[in-house]
């Protein structure tokens, strides 16, 4: 028997180190580590003193024929909640910002790995730790079920969004280590991230909360279950679009870090107008498309900001190098990229909208006019920054606060110019080009032909223009960049 079990003991071994070669180091590294830390063990046990607390309580007073299974569960996701959507997404971040303050992350780049599978690393090691949570608490969540008053599908539906829900929390901390260049701005994000986290640990809780209570009922009809599946996609591609950002960040000038972020806005939002469609077909009202593709463009503007403001150019040896041009790394291509998915988006919802028999012609004309309005408002701060002498290490910065100055002056301009011209604020022809005003015209049958007209010229114009002048600097550029980017 001892020799049998050696000799099992020898196959799991190998099996273990041939797992651990394959996985990626960091993880393998994080894992031990985190393993071995006085702070795991600390609320490792104390979770499971709480649950085991609750359970003994459970015991005394359920009485089998009542629903007490609610409040019970809910009470062990707390002590579950607070470690995934708080103490893991804190871990995370020292793990990251320890790396930048003991100026140990050019010893890990050096190891070839680059900043994308590190990350990738600090993150999955991370969700590990939330799964190993999750699996000695889940024995407790599946016993508050034979406590009567909660069902499975309620009890998965729960852990699968909080999983979602711990790797958008986990990939805002580490991005927001990889910001931090200065002791100062470090000081200030720690703070902001604790804010931001306590934030989200209240969010969660209370949106479990919520799902729990709905129960039966919110699992019955599948518009309910189609709105649950888009709540996890928008924060799990969230989650992905921050990773990627942060490891596009820290790229070097020579490699193509611009491909992940691209692609994840691109699928992120066409897989959420996929899920709109969905939900529209389902419930049988057009109306959620219109609702969703104004949604999804207000996120085209500002993912598109970020995406666009890239600095122009890219390393000789990319613009050498075979892939799609739009994927290329350079503020051209990112503004392109964003301004043909921003017209996909509205055409195909629009053709949606249509077909589902949607009538309303002044939401279809809303629908119509919002793409310009979005090409606008990314158009001018993309195309004033250029225009403007500045370093290239400032081009991002400055084009997100000219942003914001624009989008102020734009929204409070004209109605205040309106009101002190003709008494009016909400008056159309002042308020053409307002993104707020203008629309709500549009929408209560008010525009008219000026309201669709005078949006699509100025944002063909702006396109064209900002189009030629990324395009000079992007030719005047040809030479390596610094890192420091979106």
């Amino acid at each position: 028997m001892s020799a049998a079990a050696a000799v099992q003991g020898d196959v799991f071994d190998r099996a273990g180190q041939q797992l651990a070669e394959r996985l990626n180091p960091i993880i393998v590294k994080e894992v031990r580590q985190g393993l071995r830390t006085r702070v795991f063990w600390v609320f490792f046990s104390l979770m499971l003193f709480a649950c085991l607390v609750i359970s003994l309580v459970a015991a005394a007073v359920a009485d089998g024929v009542g629903s007490d299974g609610k409040g019970f569960f809910f009470a062990y996701f707390l002590c579950l909640g607070v470690v995934q959507f708080f103490v893991i997404p804190y871990s995370a971040y020292r793990s990251m910002a320890r790396e930048r303050e003991e100026e140990t992350w050019v010893l890990l780049t050096l190891t070839g790995l680059g900043p994308k599978r590190i990350l990738r690393g600090k993150m999955g090691s991370h969700m590990l730790q939330g799964v190993l949570y999750a699996s000695a608490c889940m024995p407790f969540l599946l016993f508050s079920y034979f406590l009567n008053g909660i069902d499975l599908p309620t009890i998965f539906s729960t852990m699968l969004l909080a999983t979602g829900y711990q790797l958008f929390l986990t990939a805002v901390a580490v991005s927001t280590a990889t910001l931090a260049e200065s002791r100062l701005v470090r000081g200030l994000l720690h703070f902001l991230l604790l804010g931001f986290l306590l934030w989200g640990l209240i969010t969660g809780l209370t949106s479990s909360f919520g799902l729990v209570e709905a129960g039966r009922s919110l699992f019955g009809t599948g518009p309910l279950w189609l709105g649950l599946g888009g709540g996890w996609w928008a924060i799990v591609t969230w989650g992905v679009l921050l990773y990627e950002a942060a490891a596009a960040r820290l790229s070097l000038p020579t490699e193509s870090y611009a491909i992940g972020y691209r692609l994840t806005f691109v699928v992120q939002v066409l897989g959420a107008l996929g899920l709109a469609v969905l939900g529209a077909v389902s419930a049988s009202e057009s109306g959620v498309l219109f609702v969703a593709s104004l949604v999804l463009l207000g996120h085209c503007l500002v993912v598109g900001l970020f995406i666009a403001s890239d600095r122009d150019g890219m390393a000789k040896a990319l613009r050498l190098k075979k892939m799609p041009w739009l994927l290329k790394p350079g503020g051209l291509r990112g503004y392109v990229l964003v301004v043909l998915t921003v017209l996909l988006l509205s055409g195909l919802a629009l053709i949606g909208f249509t077909s589902l028999g949607g009538t309303e012609e002044h939401l279809a004309e809303v629908m119509l006019a919002a793409p310009a309005f979005v090409v606008i408002y990314l158009s001018l701060p993309v195309l004033v920054t250029r225009l403007m002498p500045h370093p290239p290490f400032m081009t991002a910065g400055l084009t997100r606060v000219l942003f914001f100055i624009i989008l102020i002056l734009a929204c409070g301009g004209p109605p205040l110019f309106s009101a002190l011209l003709v008494d009016k604020p909400d008056a159309v022809l002042p308020n053409l080009l307002n993104p707020i005003v203008g629309l709500i015209n549009l929408g209560d049958g008010h525009g008219g032909a000026a309201g669709l007209a005078a949006p699509w010229s100025m944002a063909a114009l702006l396109a064209l223009a900002t189009v030629n002048v990324l395009w000079r600097n992007d030719g005047a550029s040809a030479h390596a960049r610094e890192p420091g980017r979106a």
